[in-house]
């Protein structure tokens, strides 16, 4: 494969991940703070900063490195919150 069907691959894969995430949640099949849909979001994120990046689309490569820091976060909470509620 070329580098570049790789790098349009990584984009579509980003927008049916950030979509699908969305669609879960607004269905109310998942949860704001579930792992799942701050996975959903962190990866998305990612492909899309992998293709943002490769065709130098800055404002959305920087958009999608935040958006990915907060799911980041998020998750990091998530697994924190878990950890204490399992040794209580």
């Amino acid at each position: 494969m070329t580098e570049k069907l790789l790098v349009d691959i990584a984009g579509w894969a980003a927008a049916l991940l950030i979509l699908g995430g969305y669609a879960l949640l607004t269905a109310g099949k998942v949860d704001a703070k579930s792992p799942l849909y701050q996975s959903m979001n962190v990866l998305g994120a990612i492909g899309f900063i992998i293709n943002s990046g490769y065709f130098k689309a800055w404002p959305s490569a920087v958009l999608n490195v935040i958006w990915a820091g907060i799911g980041i976060v998020a998750l990091v909470r998530i697994a924190s919150s878990r950890r204490r509620e399992a040794a209580a």
